[in-house]
């Protein structure tokens, strides 16, 4: 555990529980709209088949990273969760759009 709230710049064992719920509380938001989402947008098995699981991964995949930060604020937790998108916008080689978000909820 130290190690983690090393690498993550956590500075409690409350902390690293707030952020640990927050992934779990995130997870399980995210499943739970994932079919009615892709219901709304006409992504369904008998539309898409074998393809239908990696689409809908696809599809879900930016809007838990957008409750991932809503939750994270809720619970005191944004710098973490809005530092952790942005490492991985970078990652994803969407820096600009990780700068855009900066500016907005000037972060900087």
């Amino acid at each position: 555990m130290n190690r983690l709230k090393e690498k993550w710049g956590v500075s409690s064992n409350i902390q690293l529980t707030i952020i640990f719920i927050v992934f779990a509380i995130t997870g399980s938001t995210s499943a739970y709209l994932s079919k009615p989402f892709t219901n709304l947008v006409g992504i369904s098995k008998e539309n898409f088949g074998y393809f239908f699981l990696p689409i809908r991964l696809i599809v879900i995949f930016p809007i838990y990273q957008v409750i991932l930060v809503l939750i994270g604020t809720v619970f005191g937790q944004f710098s973490f969760f809005w530092n952790f998108e942005k490492k991985m916008l970078y990652r994803m080689k969407l820096k600009p759009v990780a700068d855009f978000f900066d500016k907005v909820f000037k972060t900087n």
